[in-house]
């Protein structure tokens, strides 16, 4: 699979987003925040970080934008809306939205592995309105309602 990027101006010198193993599935994502001016992410706090990317994703995808691991688990820092959705026919700068739900603040500095991105093929549905649904041995039960042990 192919996909057009777009480097913009604010992006240039941070190079393409790519995977970092063989086995990666997902490519980093870095922030294109100015040098002189990172992004001081304080607890609870939540920032709208550019990417200095815009791409043309072919239909019948779409980017998840998903958080780092250890972002995550080291600083408590992680994607607002993850995964967060790039449909195939936005063109626009990809924005990362990040959350410090950590206790100390977190600098978001220009180049820095902020997020990454995973391709997946997207399924359209037909919906069909209908009276009644099948029954399941579930049922209509929700959260929690299959139990926690084995």
């Amino acid at each position: 699979m192919k996909v057009a990027i777009a480097v913009l101006p604010h992006g240039q010198g941070i190079g393409l987003p790519r995977y970092q193993s063989a086995g990666a599935a997902g490519l980093d994502l870095c922030a294109a925040v100015p040098a002189e001016a990172p992004v001081s992410l304080a607890p609870g706090a939540r920032h709208l970080v550019p990417t200095g990317l815009a791409m043309a994703i072919p239909d019948g995808y779409e980017g998840q934008v998903r958080p780092r691991s250890g972002l995550a688990v080291r600083h408590g820092v992680t994607v607002v809306n993850a995964p967060g959705t790039i449909d195939s026919d936005y063109r626009g700068e990809v924005m990362v939205g990040l959350v410090n739900l950590g206790e100390e603040p977190v600098e978001i500095a220009r180049g820095m592995r902020i997020a990454q991105l995973v391709f997946a093929p997207v399924t359209r549905a037909e919906l069909v309105e209908v009276l009644d649904l099948d029954a399941t041995e579930r049922g209509a039960g929700g959260f929690g309602s299959t139990g926690l042990g084995g």
